[in-house]
């Protein structure tokens, strides 16, 4: 603006901002004299249609009358007419409300709860489980067989599976307590994830896990990715090759995931697992497995190095954390470069006379469970 008005001295106001690109209304604005630091308070503008203060103090009184306290500005507005008396609009009546801090939602309004995302580590088998139900379609339609899995995070191993007719808190409690007596589960040791279907949030379920001091988790509510594991073991399921589209009865589906899952902990190569079987992971053989392809790799560098060009070759490690939704800062590293939990362990063993059991809980008949 300094500029401008050097200029306009010589050529004229219009013709110096039209040459500096500079807007006239602007150039006069900047030349007013205000004081440095002080807003100009421009003068209130009233309305001429607006309520005087006494009609004001009048629509409120009649507001707060014991006839109108708790009835709606549009109601007030109709029995006003019909008694032959205008006050002012139901807008207006609204806005005097607001004002006075009278007008809010009187009926409570759900709100939900916020669900903090479940951080889970596991840096060793049997300390994080996960677990889910999923449907297998029957020779019928609309028949379904249900089958649960509980799957270690860590070594991807199944420790337990069970195919029934339904889907109830008991069959679950069932599968879980033979889960953890055949993985000999101490108290403190495990941590057992899962969504909030009707099976995982029931109360016998909880009770048992608390008999035997497991710690449950709860995916958050409409989050599908808090139980990825579980997931994901279903796709690798329903996705082979040899995975029919019905089965033609219960002892069908029990034969097929019997032999699935015996292939898929004996068999399978895990991608997370450094391509290692679950059950070679799971019950700690993957050092020696991982030792002698160390060597095998040694030989073929010794026999032929100029094949590997970048570097030594080595087998793929395997992952020394698994997490569910890691946090940003995640674990605490040790000195020799592997991560840990940080929790205290007890490593006394639950006494199965100690847990509440009922042998009525069992299944009768062909709903047996399987724990492989």
């Amino acid at each position: 603006m300094t500029i401008t008005k050097e200029l306009s001295t010589e050529v004229g106001i219009n013709a110096a901002c039209h040459s500096l690109n500079v807007a006239r209304a602007t150039f006069y604005r900047s030349q007013q004299a205000r004081q440095v630091g002080v807003q100009v308070e421009k003068p209130a503008r009233h309305s001429p249609r607006a309520l005087t203060a006494t009609e004001r103090a009048e629509t409120l009184s009649v507001l707060h009358s014991a006839e109108f306290v708790d009835r709606a500005p549009a109601a007030i507005h109709a029995t006003l007419l019909d008694q032959g008396r205008y006050l002012c609009s139901p807008r207006t009546m609204y806005r005097l409300l607001e004002a006075a801090d009278e007008v809010r939602e009187r009926r409570n309004q759900l709100t939900h709860p916020h669900y903090q995302a479940p951080e889970l580590l596991a840096t060793a088998p049997n300390q994080v489980w996960s677990w889910d139900i999923t449907k297998l379609k029957g020779a019928m339609k609309w028949t379904y067989y249900y089958l649960y899995v509980v799957l270690d995070i860590f070594s991807r191993y199944v420790v337990g599976w069970m195919v029934a007719t339904r889907e109830t808190a008991e069959l679950a409690k069932q599968l879980l307590l033979e889960s953890c007596l055949k993985q000999g589960i101490t108290l403190g040791q495990l941590i057992v994830h899962s969504d909030r279907g009707s099976s995982m949030t029931s109360r016998p379920v909880a009770l048992l896990l608390a008999d035997l001091g497991v710690t449950r988790s709860l995916s958050r509510p409409h989050v599908s990715n808090d139980n990825p594991f579980s997931e994901s073991h279903f796709k690798t399921l329903k996705y082979g090759p040899q995975f029919p589209d019905r089965f033609g009865s219960l002892e069908d589906a029990r034969s097929f995931c019997e032999q699935f899952f015996s292939w898929y902990n004996r068999e399978h190569r895990h991608s997370g697992i450094a391509m290692l079987t679950p059950e070679v992971v799971h019950y700690g053989r993957a050092e020696a497995v991982l030792a002698a392809r160390r060597l095998v790799l040694e030989e073929a560098f010794r026999a032929h190095p100029e094949r590997f060009v970048r570097k030594r070759p080595e087998p793929l490690p395997l992952p020394a954390a698994v997490w569910i939704n890691p946090p940003a800062k995640t674990v605490e590293t040790t000195g020799d470069g592997t991560t840990r939990q940080n929790a205290e362990k007890t490593s006394r063993v639950f006494d199965l006379q100690s847990i509440f059991y009922d042998g009525s809980d069992a299944l009768d008949g062909p709903d047996g469970c399987r724990s492989d």
